[in-house]
């Protein structure tokens, strides 16, 4: 995995396809954003942490955005954000639900967990394309926010 700079976007889910769409989405704002995907959540944070096979490296270190699904197998994303908002060095890491939950309860859980964001996964191609684009796009290029300590 050698890159020029690390990874900017973290895509947690477990459906190949939402995946692939996810990161064909990504990929089709044309701003290079440097992503990874990973369908388990216990492999993802061993990557946020630098942990196991990741221990030692930085392409951690530039990430600017996690999006979630909920339902994940071993970890549930709930499990993730709660992990993320428990540590120190990535309390304040921008973090996405991006489900196809409608459930209130799923909502009030994921803000009170400390997610900056729900999105409700499209169920139309187009309309998927441009929700997707449009977060990656701000969460890695527009929003500004202090570096980890």
């Amino acid at each position: 995995m050698e890159r020029k700079r690390g990874i900017e976007v973290l895509v947690v889910e477990d459906s190949v396809d939402d995946s692939e769409l996810t990161e064909f989405a990504i990929a089709q704002t044309k701003n290079n954003i440097q992503l990874i995907h990973f369908s388990d959540g216990v492999d993802a944070l061993n990557f946020i942490f630098g942990k196991k096979k990741y221990e030692g490296q930085e392409i951690q270190k530039g990430l600017k955005l996690v999006v979630l699904d909920i339902g994940l197998p071993t970890l549930t994303g709930f499990d993730i954000l709660r992990k993320i908002r428990e540590e120190h060095s990535t309390k304040m890491l921008p973090v996405v639900i991006l489900t196809s939950s409608l459930d209130e309860r799923d909502m009030s859980m994921a803000y009170e967990l400390g997610a900056n964001s729900y999105v409700v996964k499209p169920n139309e191609f187009e309309g998927y394309m441009k929700k997707i684009g449009s977060l990656a796009f701000y969460w890695s290029c527009v929003n500004e926010r202090p570096y980890q300590i």
